[in-house]
């Protein structure tokens, strides 16, 4: 066996012990993200039925610069999930130096439907009025979601005032026209995009009929809260990701958006990620619809390229 003199082993151990000290960018940007983030938890942004609606802020450095920011909304069919659950799902965005608001809603075991679209637009409002305080550019607000959260995220981008979902937030103009919110782009993540289709025939899903409970002309109302419904000219940039494997939403949900958008010349992007399910994709899958969503983001102005 080769011997080494003694100093040219120490100089081996000190390169060696050099090296693991250095961080790599993941850890480098954790580092970072730890020391100069600042998240803002629980903040009431409504009231609704007695509850106290909340979302977190997190912004990534303590200036009040205007940043891009994402409104993220979890999913859960309506009925369950909280944003805790789905918290970690704004870190790709805050590592792309975007501000994030995570957005909690009533769920069906608090409120029936359209509750929970009111409130996602309720907390468009309150971001568009706290923008100054904490640094979110509103020429560049990006609404995102998955499943339920997916519906909820394209309803908060697409609609205007005048659907009349907006009569219930905290400083809604009730006299003359109401301030429209928009967005500058949505990404949705598996979401329903034709509420009918899981109320009712052979993709009718349990959660949906929950959403719905009791509710008179369930259909002509589930229509209504419908992102088909609102397909048009002059709606953001719309990123659609789904798994052709789906056995939750139906694959043919995104496709229909897809080319009703098409129709009406939205841009807009559909990511097919073949194999995948209801979310659980693989890493591989993730990975391929996160570089997607930022090179859609950047393609349309909202982040640099």
């Amino acid at each position: 066996m080769k011997r080494y003199p003694a100093l040219v082993v120490l100089l081996i151990l000190m390169s060696s012990t050099a090296n693991a000290q250095q961080l790599g960018p993941v850890s480098r940007w954790a580092t970072i993200a730890a020391s100069e983030f600042q998240v803002h938890p629980n903040i009431v942004y409504g009231k609704a039925n007695n509850v106290d609606l909340r979302l977190d802020v997190i912004t990534v450095n303590r200036s009040k610069d205007p940043r891009p920011t994402v409104i993220y909304i979890h999913g859960g069919g309506w009925v369950g999930w909280t944003k805790g659950e789905t918290e970690l799902r704004v870190l790709p965005y805050l590592a792309h130096g975007m501000n994030a608001v995570n957005v909690e809603y009533r769920l069906a075991s608090v409120s029936l439907a359209p509750a929970a679209v009111e409130d996602c637009r309720c907390a468009l409002r309150w971001v568009y009025d706290h923008a100054t305080e904490y640094g979110f550019d509103t020429t560049k607000l990006v609404v995102a979601g998955e499943s339920a959260g997916g519906h909820l995220s394209l309803m908060t981008g697409m609609l205007t005032p005048s659907a009349g979902f907006d009569n219930e937030c905290p400083g809604h103009v009730t006299a003359g026209e109401p301030e429209e919110m928009r967005v500058a782009a949505i990404v949705d993540y598996f979401g329903i995009t034709d509420v009918p289709d899981v109320l009712q025939g052979p993709n009718a899903r349990s959660w949906a009929l929950m959403w719905f409970a009791g509710l008179p002309n369930r259909m002509e109302f589930a229509k209504r809260l419908s992102p088909l419904t609102y397909v048009r000219k002059g709606l953001p940039p719309i990123i659609i990701l789904h798994g052709d494997k789906d056995p939750t939403v139906p694959y043919q949900e995104a496709v229909r958006l897809h080319e009703a958008l098409e129709a009406a010349s939205v841009p807009n992007q559909l990511v097919t990620i073949h194999g995948g399910g209801h979310d659980g994709w693989t890493r591989e899958q993730n990975l391929r619809a996160q570089e997607a969503i930022f090179h859609f983001l950047e393609t349309h102005g909202i982040l640099r390229q």
